[in-house]
């Protein structure tokens, strides 16, 4: 792909997305999301790989459902309460069908089975573009959304944090399981979205930084599958000793940043008088523990079937650029002490 067309496709991605952060209006943020939408489909098929192809197909067809049902339930409220503002009170229907249409364009579960099959059929740059980037205009409108329609987003939170810890057990594509990954981290977020939107903002800062880390290492060692990683002690060591922190962080354990955002949504949920929602939530985090360990274990404790044993593969310089992949591995490992910050930052 040419650059200028990559600057130009990458340029309206950023439209797109801030159109719809500033937008007041709910025709302004629909257009936003259709600019975002339009970008990110040249970056999808750019492989001409028939997979790719079908990816794009999948997430154009889904993206411009939720699109039509959300202009749908935006014209609706204009009807019913004659404006068009997205931060004055809507009609309770219209809010629960535009919640809908936004949990679709998420992935959020049980809106979800389109998200493994669009990850697996792209290279890992654009679904790390897909997983942070596509995700945080829904989530900047899901904030905004005046009054939120509480049981909804509470069953929407759980569902998808059981069903994303579910669907990746048995999986062994490394992008189906992180496309898993991506709808459970998902639901943390709308489960306390309602409560605490500075908490929101902080779990997708928190979820953007161990996401990309996570995309960033597999990219390094140019891994689909999990057999796959059962080589990389040979190519980088010092990326094996990095990984495993960075996927605990990402399924929450202490003492990685991970832990931070998890560990403030319970609190906040049992302060509502939600403590079985933070208990069903909390167990529901173990099945993701599960098949990040499983990662974890391949890629650290099993050497793959090799005819010559004794005789090490070659470890040459990469060329690839390596400094935001250690910046992100920090910022995930090493940021828990700063938990009284963040904490501070939320109560304001």
């Amino acid at each position: 792909m040419s650059p200028y067309v990559l600057a130009l496709l990458l340029f309206s991605l950023g439209l797109g997305t801030t159109m719809t952060f500033a937008s007041s209006h709910w025709l302004l943020a629909w257009i936003g999301l259709e600019i975002n939408t339009l970008a990110i489909i040249p970056l999808m098929a750019q492989s001409h790989h028939p997979r790719a192809v079908e990816a794009t197909t999948k997430y154009f067809l889904i993206q411009a459902t939720a699109a039509a049902v959300l202009l749908f339930a935006g014209t609706t409220n204009a009807w019913l309460t004659g404006q068009w503002e997205i931060q004055q009170d809507a009609h309770p229907l219209p809010v629960a069908i535009i919640t809908l249409a936004l949990a679709l364009k998420l992935g959020l579960a049980p809106l979800h089975s389109w998200v493994p099959e669009v990850f697996q059929g792209l290279d890992l740059t654009t679904g790390l573009i897909l997983a942070t980037w596509q995700k945080l205009a829904p989530l900047a409108l899901l904030l905004q959304l005046q009054p939120p329609n509480s049981y909804l987003l509470i069953l929407l939170g759980l569902t998808s944090t059981l069903i994303g810890g579910w669907g990746g057990l048995n999986q062994t594509q490394l992008r189906k399981i992180l496309a898993y990954s991506s709808t459970a981290q998902l639901g943390w977020m709308v489960l306390v979205l309602q409560f605490s939107p500075s908490l929101t903002t902080l779990a997708v800062s928190v979820y953007v930084a161990t996401t990309a880390a996570t995309f960033l290492t597999l990219k390094l060692a140019k891994a689909t599958n999990i057999n796959m990683l059962a080589i990389s002690w040979a190519k980088a060591p010092a990326l094996v000793a990095l990984t495993p922190l960075v996927l605990l962080s990402l399924a929450g354990l202490p003492p990685m940043t991970g832990f931070m955002p998890k560990w403030l949504i319970l609190q906040e949920l049992s302060k509502q008088g939600l403590a079985p929602t933070a208990t069903l939530a909390a167990l529901t985090a173990l099945l993701s523990l599960y098949y990040y360990l499983r990662i974890t274990y391949t890629m650290t404790l099993t050497m793959f079937p090799n005819n010559l044993t004794g005789t090490p593969p070659w470890r040459l310089r990469t060329r690839k650029i390596t400094l935001p992949l250690a910046c992100l591995a920090i910022a995930t490992i090493s940021l828990l002490p700063l938990t009284p910050a963040a904490v501070a930052l939320v109560a304001l």
